[in-house]
């Protein structure tokens, strides 16, 4: 007898998935024994629907998706936390399996979902909800979980890698690089989410939970985007030998877990400094398999829809063979979150500077009294009204004395020039 599914989402990943059921559940069930059938679609558009030949499946209210006692799985890929928590809650409630491709949400209630999802004795699986068709989810769950992870790195955000990949390639300005993502389909209209590194953040939160055994919200990730950052600083980044990225950092320490999103200086021969375009990669560390990478294209509708039809082939491979989720709760260990403040790292610092007697002796005076030393200082060229680039590189120094020094360097009278404010960006050794 088939499994049956409910879909709920029939935007891009949806259709995406309605795609593979259509081309491949007869192979699935020739070569895996894996019998599934679409059963249901919901969505606000019934065209879209339309448009992937499944009218006969719609309905508008996901309501009935969830009341049909025929439907096993219920695939949630609307997006956002409100209406997909309903959804994805009322579907556990109601003894379904749960597959979700949805970052935010498992980012912000994953502790109350997964919960749920054990006391109703239901599969939750959300592989799509990172690096799109690139698994790591499963890979952290289960391949490596022989293993005491100590650290997971990604560029989890395919707009503002293709962003920075143009901007060190072309020369191109964050506005024009902004503008070329968005012509070419790479960015939202709106692209806070990226540009701000919230959607970083939401995936670094759900990977590090995994990793480290613990309950980790977007909430408690520092978070940077790329706002602030020029073809200046790209293009000294690679005469320094570096690769600048959006990197996604989550570290376990003695003390607890590191976790944030900023741009971050790459060594070049660093694996992940060469990962360019819409691609995205993850970087874990074990004690005992040492480094390994993911790679792959980390969105569009092709890659996050086979992750998610891979998650629904797992769990309905367990409902035919009537293998249960394990039940119960299983302990989580409740680990401190490392204070941004107590980061001790190597610096980058632009300032645009008053090109005038005294500014190399202010700031010097400045970055002595936060204890801030200086390895090495470049000027890139001039502005307008008289002003310059100058860059610093520090050597080891803590995050509460670089920002001390920057407000200092901000308030200081006759240093910044042309209201402009300092660009800091942490250097990965």
């Amino acid at each position: 007898m088939a499994v049956k599914i409910g879909l709920v989402g029939t935007g891009t990943v949806g259709g995406g998935c309605i795609d593979i059921i259509k081309t491949h559940a007869a192979d699935f069930k020739r070569h895996y024994g894996i019998d599934i059938e679409l059963v249901a679609v919901s969505s606000l558009n019934p065209e879209q629907a339309a448009a992937h030949g499944v009218s006969k499946l719609f309905t508008p209210d996901f309501m009935n998706i969830i009341n049909n006692p025929e439907i096993d799985i219920v695939i949630e890929l609307i997006g956002g936390t409100t209406v997909a928590h309903t959804v994805v809650t009322e579907a556990l409630k109601a003894g379904k399996h749960v597959v979700t491709a949805n970052k935010a949400l498992m980012a912000t209630y994953g502790v109350e979902i997964t919960e749920l999802a054990r006391e109703q004795h239901k599969e939750l699986a959300f592989e799509a909800s990172v690096g799109g068709g690139i698994p790591i989810i499963d890979p952290l769950k289960h391949s490596l979980i022989a293993n005491k992870i100590t650290q997971v790195m990604g560029i989890v955000n395919g707009t503002t890698n293709y962003m920075l990949t143009r901007m060190d390639e072309a020369g191109l300005s964050y506005d024009e690089a902004l503008k070329e993502a968005q012509a070419n389909g790479f960015a939202e209209a709106d692209p806070t989410a990226d540009v701000d590194g919230f959607d970083a953040a939401a995936k670094i939160s759900i990977l590090a939970s995994i990793a480290f055994n613990t309950n980790i919200t977007m909430s408690q990730v520092y978070t940077e985007g790329i706002r602030d950052l020029s073809a200046i600083d790209m293009a000294t980044a690679k005469e320094l030998g570096y690769a600048l990225k959006l990197l996604a950092i989550a570290n376990l320490t003695d003390e607890g877990v590191d976790v944030r999103v900023h741009p971050t200086m790459l060594p070049i021969d660093h694996q992940m400094a060469k990962v360019n375009g819409v691609f995205n990669a993850i970087w874990c560390v074990g004690d005992f398999v040492g480094e390994t990478m993911f790679f792959g294209e980390g969105a569009g509708a092709g890659a996050a829809a086979s992750a998610v039809m891979g998650d629904v082939l797992e769990v309905a491979r367990h409902v035919q063979q009537g293998i249960l989720p394990i039940s119960g709760n299983t302990t989580k260990d409740e680990l401190a979150i490392i204070p941004m403040d107590e980061l001790s790292t190597k610096y980058y610092l632009h300032l645009v500077v008053h090109d005038q007697a005294g500014v190399l002796a202010k700031s010097a005076t400045i970055f002595a009294k936060h204890g801030v030393s200086i390895s090495s200082m470049m000027q890139k060229g001039k502005q307008k009204g008289g002003a310059v680039d100058l860059v610093y590189i520090t050597h080891h120094a803590s995050e509460k004395s670089i920002r001390a020094a920057v407000k200092d360097l901000v308030e200081a009278e006759g240093i910044l020039a042309n209201d402009t404010k300092p660009v800091v960006i942490r250097v990965q050794e």
